[in-house]
């Protein structure tokens, strides 16, 4: 028979193994495969948010994310670029503000730790990691993004 002690407890340990896999994710177009792929070696029990940048709204389709997960797609095409120049948005844009606006509400303690993976353009990654490190502190070792931009310094 189980006591309520040990089922306290493991629901003690779910909550924490949900607090360890508690992540922000980006991707673009040119990343989805690698999104997927990331996304498939998560545990079920992993939450956070997902953002995915895509030219259209054609464009959008289906991601297997982890149920605590929320997936959003951005669409460029609907959106504009810097307020007030009627430009359209460059790719990157609206992958950059949302994921800012989402880390400046949500990464607002260290209470839970998030592990960041962004994976997509350089132009939205590199304004995302400026945006993490600088304005809100977020230490490197949380921060995930392609060698290849060499926007970390543990890279070099």
């Amino acid at each position: 028979m189980t006591t309520s002690t040990e089922v306290r407890g493991g629901r003690a340990r779910r909550r924490e193994a949900r607090r360890r896999s508690h992540h922000l994710v980006t991707a673009d177009e040119t990343s989805l495969l690698e999104l997927e792929t990331f996304l498939a070696t998560l545990p079920l029990c992993a939450s956070g948010r997902v953002f995915i940048e895509v030219p259209d709204a054609r464009d959008i389709g289906v991601i297997e994310a982890p149920a605590r997960m929320t997936v959003t797609w951005l669409a460029r095409s609907s959106r504009s670029g810097a307020p007030g120049s009627g430009r359209p948005c460059a790719p990157g844009t609206a992958l950059a503000r949302a994921t800012c606006a989402w880390a400046d509400e949500m990464l607002c303690d260290d209470e839970m730790p998030t592990h960041i993976t962004l994976l997509g353009g350089y132009l939205g990654t590199a304004d995302i990691v400026e945006h993490l490190k600088t304005d809100l502190r977020v230490p490197e070792a949380a921060i995930s993004v392609p060698e290849r931009f060499g926007l970390l310094s543990s890279e070099n």
